[in-house]
């Protein structure tokens, strides 16, 4: 089957070469008699002399169309012939495989469709991010590859952006903002009869700027208190200061009283913040209170304690799962005891 259709596409470009000879001859003969006729020198008047003159230039003309046209006709007939075609590109996906507050990594999914018999070399790809007309990044990526004959291929052009450098460029682009952006690709081909061919692509869409959630712990509440060892709640405050909403799934975290670490854990946690809204969570923690000295002391007595907190919160967004840091260093927070623990635990205790 292979060798019929080798035999056939033979014929017809052979075929063709004959028509390209026959071509060729009948120009050759054009131009001969173009370059011999020499018609008779008679003496004009000069009018006559200059419309002698406009009619060689139409002549000209009319030769270097024809030209043109035979070019293009001999073009045809061969891509009829073969079967060569130009290919199509369309973007297709623009993936965030990872964001978090230092980058985004970008990967832009483009489609491309070789309708010829023959593999087609994608020779570079230039690519640019911008947005409102302002270049966020830039690159090219050269010998992309191969796109097989009559198949069709997704290359995938991975794209990095830096969010400092975003922000010390433009100072109006603030962290928790969501901006804009446009991605102009520009495949570049080599297919035989029509030469290097350039497919230009664009796709819109938006990318958010992260902000980290502040955080506050408002309260230790005590659940069972014990010298040797308690187990207290920890009140914390999540405000999300970012233009877009957080869907908490799990945090890590370690806290410290003074300078002494009370404790460390890692749990799931499911909460909504909403776009620059506050959300209340719980957490427990077990420590032991007569590793703390003074600390301690304070805390018995009523007094407001010096705290440091910082962990991490996972969290799913519009543009991604995200994980971004929590820190919390010089707040003070009050310890509270349940009533059989000797404590008040007045309603106005509640958050």
């Amino acid at each position: 089957m292979c060798k019929a259709q080798s035999v056939n596409s033979g014929l017809a470009l052979r075929g063709c070469c004959l028509e390209l000879i026959r071509s060729l001859s009948k120009l050759h003969q054009l131009s001969g008699m173009a370059s011999s006729d020499k018609p008779e020198v008679v003496e004009r008047d000069v009018k006559e002399k200059g419309h002698k003159e406009d009619d060689k230039e139409e002549g000209k003309g009319g030769f270097i169309e024809k030209v043109k046209d035979f070019i293009h006709d001999i073009g045809e007939k061969i891509e009829e012939t073969i079967g060569f075609g130009k290919p199509t590109a369309d973007v297709t996906a623009v993936h965030i495989p990872k964001i978090n507050l230092e980058r985004a990594d970008i990967v832009i999914d483009v489609l491309i469709k070789n309708p010829n018999p023959i593999p087609i070399p994608l020779i570079d790809i230039n690519y640019l991010v911008e947005s409102d007309g302002r270049k966020l990044v830039s690159g090219l990526i050269p010998d992309s590859g191969t796109i097989h004959a009559h198949g069709e291929e997704t290359v995938k052009i991975p794209v990095t952006l830096i969010y400092d450098d975003i922000k010390n460029a433009y100072d109006d682009i603030k962290p928790g903002m969501i901006i804009p952006y446009k991605i102009k690709v520009d495949l570049i081909v080599d297919v035989p009869v029509f030469g290097r061919l350039t497919l230009p692509l664009e796709k819109n869409g938006e990318i958010p700027i992260p902000y980290k959630p502040d955080i506050d712990l408002e309260k230790i509440k005590f659940e069972r208190f014990s010298f040797e060892e308690t187990v207290a709640i920890l009140h914390l405050k999540l405000e999300n200061k970012n233009d877009f909403d957080l869907a908490l799934n799990s945090l890590d975290y370690e806290v410290w009283l003074s300078d002494a670490s009370i404790g460390a854990a890692e749990l799931t946690k499911s909460a909504k913040i909403d776009k620059n809204g506050i959300s209340y969570i719980d957490i427990p923690i077990t420590f032991r209170p007569k590793d703390f000295g003074s600390a301690l002391w304070d805390m018995i007595r009523g007094k407001g304690t010096g705290y440091t907190m910082k962990g991490h919160i996972d969290v799913d967004t519009p543009f991604g799962a995200m994980k971004l840091p929590i820190s919390k260093e010089g707040g003070t927070t009050r310890l509270k005891k349940n009533k059989e623990d000797g404590g008040d635990d007045d309603d106005d205790d509640e958050d």
